[in-house]
């Protein structure tokens, strides 16, 4: 089946998104009765023993630095639903400006990172992955502060899971979650820094909170 970046922004914002079956050849569009967020308010949250991690500094922050090599590191386990067609697409979005890393690093090694579709003010999480323990989580924290400083509303996680739920996620209903979609797609917010250089964990701010 031909994809076009329209006809997949359009079904995104409609609140489908795109999986591999479990053949690993088909791929579907799918949607859910309960969505799991991420908040952007007060609700988030982490477990303590991240904040040393944090204030350890171990990690760089980059947008889209190696956005093939986050594609693949989130697909990179036993059971996934990020078949090759969909590795392309991803690809395509981000050559077009709508799909999104972003990573954090120690040293010249990818540590961990998430993958995103960025509409207006909403982050649509695909997926994300660690290859250094607390990769993952470090991106999560920063990722959760950076979309509150650019004044996003709307950060999807898609499915919950234990690992999301110790973030603070939470399951609105479809309708509920359509039309919260509906309003974040109406901001102009702006996903990537100035001139998307990398930065440093003390640039991603900690307690900044989300204007109104």
């Amino acid at each position: 089946m031909a994809y076009s970046i329209p006809h997949i922004l359009q079904c995104y914002a409609q609140g489908y998104f795109l999986m591999a079956d479990s053949d690993y050849q088909t791929l579907n569009w799918y949607s859910s009765r309960k969505r799991a967020l991420i908040p952007l308010d007060d609700r988030f949250r982490y477990p303590k023993s991240l904040r040393r991690v944090l204030n350890q500094d171990r990690f760089e922050i980059a947008f889209n630095r190696d956005f093939d090599g986050v594609v693949e590191s989130c697909a990179n386990r036993e059971t996934t639903w990020i078949s090759d067609e969909l590795k392309a697409i991803y690809r395509m979005l981000h050559r077009a400006g709508h799909a999104h890393s972003f990573e954090t690093w120690q040293g010249d090694q990818l540590a961990g990172g998430v993958l995103g579709i960025v509409l207006g003010g909403a982050f649509i999480g695909e997926s994300m992955f660690f290859n250094i323990p607390d990769g993952s989580k470090v991106a999560m924290v920063k990722l959760v502060e950076w979309l509150r400083s650019q004044n996003f509303l709307l950060f999807d996680a898609q499915m919950m899971n234990p690992h999301l739920a110790r973030f603070g996620a939470y399951i609105v209903e479809s309708e509920v979650y359509e039309d919260i979609l509906y309003q974040a797609i109406q901001r102009p917010c702006q996903f990537l820094p100035t001139a998307s250089r990398p930065l440093s964990p003390r640039q991603v701010p900690l307690h900044q909170k989300r204007k109104e």
